[in-house]
């Protein structure tokens, strides 16, 4: 087979499967959801006095509605999140696409993007930062869920309240990895307007 025929071939397939493409925006909206309904939540117990949430940018008119907006979609994104890495490592894209991740390729990668000379000419194939991202807000994701049950059920899940360090440590654990998580969002959404044919490979596959 010519070479021709390859690039054809590789060009007809679909750049992101449709299980991966709705199982995208369904974590994308219940991240949303979750952030904005937590704001609420934790403007009604802040951790720091320095640090309150416009309500314009929060979820639910109230606290009970907020928390009801909150594990709606804590069990969206915790049932659809699975489903999303399931997926991910027994197609084996996971490794394919986000393995391996030298830090020597993620430094350069990283000076290239900073001096605006990163290039991302096939969105078939994700540079060391993209890997690096993609795979820090999938552990940052995990930590939230595991941080948000110690503060949910304490008493119900004894170790992992131990593990997290209490209770009040867990509300810490969960604030930081949510900033984290709006942080990746900002840039994520900064890239995609950097790049805008990766948001229509998002929504068409292609």
């Amino acid at each position: 087979m010519n070479t021709l025929a390859i690039e054809t071939i590789q060009t007809s397939k679909p750049i992101h499967p449709a299980w991966m493409r709705v199982a995208h925006w369904l974590n994308a909206i219940a991240v949303v959801i979750m952030v904005m309904s937590g704001w609420k939540i934790y403007n009604a117990a802040p951790i720091f006095e320095s640090i309150e949430f416009p309500n314009s940018i929060t979820l639910g008119d109230w606290l009970g509605g907020a928390l009801q907006w909150h594990f709606a979609a804590m069990w969206l994104l915790a049932i659809n999140g699975l489903f999303y890495l399931v997926m991910n490592i027994s197609t084996g894209r996971l490794r394919a696409k986000l393995l391996p991740v030298r830090v020597s390729e993620l430094f350069a990668d990283m000076k290239a993007a900073l001096t605006g000379k990163l290039v991302h000419a096939d969105p078939r194939h994700y540079n060391a930062v993209q890997r690096a991202a993609y795979l820090f807000v999938t552990l940052d994701a995990l930590l939230l869920m595991l941080s948000g049950l110690v503060i949910w059920k304490p008493v119900q899940f004894p170790l992992l309240h131990n593990l997290m360090g209490g209770f009040e440590t867990a509300r810490f654990v969960h604030f930081y990895a949510m900033a984290a998580l709006v942080a990746f969002f900002v840039v994520h959404v900064v890239m995609v307007a950097i790049v805008p044919r990766t948001f229509i490979a998002m929504i068409r596959g292609r």
